[in-house]
């Protein structure tokens, strides 16, 4: 009878961690595409090294978590130092999803009038979903040779397996503990 209420304890804590974890946030996925006006401290994108960013709006081609959002909804950036890379918290915000800018690297060929930068950040989101890494790439054009060009910022998730929390290990080790119990109740002989 000892071993019963035993084994008992195993399930019904097993179980108990089950329900637990099953309150797990969902993971950011897909593409979300912005444009708009950025500013540069130069007026040649060769020797730039910052922008700040205005009329920034989201574009279309998304997918995944951000493939309801509106075209044209507004955008929140900061301004961003990209030579040398510098981390940006908050680099962009829209629908309550955030990407903090994490690394990046200025893409050659770089010329007076075209710029290309590409890197790494954490997409957060409203609560239910997981912080999620994501790459990103920003390009700016300039016919013009004046400081405010246009700009197009993507962003994408990085694919990956979500984690379970430790349920699989945790009824791993109930079902082994279990085991053990049984053998050494029946195992002798």
């Amino acid at each position: 009878m000892k071993l019963y209420k035993i084994l008992l304890a195993i399930v019904a804590t097993a179980a108990s961690f089950g329900l637990l974890s099953s309150a797990q946030a969902t993971p950011i996925t897909g593409m979300l595409n912005i444009g708009g006006t950025a500013t540069f401290d130069t007026t040649s994108l060769a020797t730039a090294h910052s922008a700040t960013f205005s009329d920034a709006i989201v574009l279309g081609g998304n997918s995944g978590t951000f493939a309801g959002f509106a075209i044209g909804t507004p955008v929140v950036m900061a301004s961003y130092t990209f030579d040398p890379s510098t981390m940006t918290n908050g680099l962009w915000s829209v629908n309550g999803f955030t990407f903090n800018l994490t690394s990046s690297v200025v893409q050659t060929p770089r010329s007076a009038t075209f710029l290309s930068v590409s890197g790494t950040g954490i997409i957060t989101g409203p609560a239910g979903f997981d912080a999620t890494p994501g790459v990103w790439a920003f390009t700016s054009q300039n016919a013009g040779g004046h400081p405010h060009d246009t700009f197009s910022f993507s962003a994408n998730t990085e694919g990956g397996a979500v984690p379970d929390g430790g349920m699989t290990l945790a009824l791993l080790g109930a079902g082994l503990m279990g085991l053990a119990a049984f053998r050494a109740k029946f195992g002798k002989v």
